[in-house]
């Protein structure tokens, strides 16, 4: 797929597939075009030429039934604030369709796993942010998506979160859900089944942590990184 803005290429002829229940990290430094492509697949934009889909369906002519199928969680806190915890869950649940047994089903499950239950009646905007973080992946995947996008999930938060926050990816993951995640972090890259690097808008690597740091002669992720990294044109 390729995406440009004028005379601007933002994605430049990027291919690759995605295993159903794989957790696949999608790297790169600002202006590299992730956010780009994810906008692309989560059938937000269109491509200039290039062709794709995403649980089955074509970026091209059916971005609504991507739309329907997938989860998303943006870079920023996308609930509302002024609103419940309990709220949000069954607001999210009416967007996406699910019946009025099934949405309190759901979202005594979602108190259970977080053990929100006595926060159900609390504003989220009173909540700690890593406390808004599960809960905002919580609603990503409450429909039971096929592929949920996760754009920086974890930033900002404490390590303590985070890894719970990671055992909550694994858990999705293992029930057949598609994980496509952004971050910032390279040692969360080493917790997933495969990774790609972008740099100036095309795929510079891909392929599982322990293959790329063997190519690349890395002791981490994060050295890995540097190294491609120090080749990009673009910046901030």
């Amino acid at each position: 797929m390729c995406k440009c803005f004028g005379s601007f290429t933002a994605v430049d002829h990027i291919t690759f597939e995605v295993r159903r229940g794989e957790i696949f990290g999608f790297l790169g430094a600002n202006g590299a075009g992730k956010t780009t492509a994810m906008r692309m697949l989560c059938g937000l934009i269109y491509p200039t030429s290039g062709s794709g889909q995403v649980a089955g369906f074509d970026v091209v002519r059916q971005g609504e039934q991507i739309k329907r199928h997938i989860g998303y969680m943006s870079q920023k806190f996308s609930l509302y604030d002024d609103l419940t915890v309990r709220e949000n869950i069954r607001l999210y649940a009416g967007i996406y369709g699910l019946g009025r047994y099934e949405t309190l089903r759901r979202t005594v499950a979602v108190l259970n796993r977080l053990h929100f239950r006595s926060e159900a009646d609390t504003l989220v905007g009173a909540l700690p942010l890593g406390w808004k973080q599960k809960l905002a992946f919580s609603v990503a995947t409450l429909h039971r998506p096929e592929v949920v996008f996760l754009d920086e999930p974890t930033g900002g938060v404490d390590p303590v979160t985070r890894r719970q926050f990671w055992e909550m990816i694994y858990e999705a993951a293992a029930g057949g859900t598609t994980v496509f995640v952004t971050t910032h972090y390279m040692d969360e890259a080493e917790y997933c089944s495969r990774v790609s690097i972008m740099v100036d808008g095309k795929i510079e690597a891909l392929g599982a942590p322990a293959e790329l740091k063997s190519k690349f002669g890395a002791g981490s992720m994060d050295e890995v990184f540097r190294i491609l990294a120090r080749g990009a044109k673009r910046r901030e």
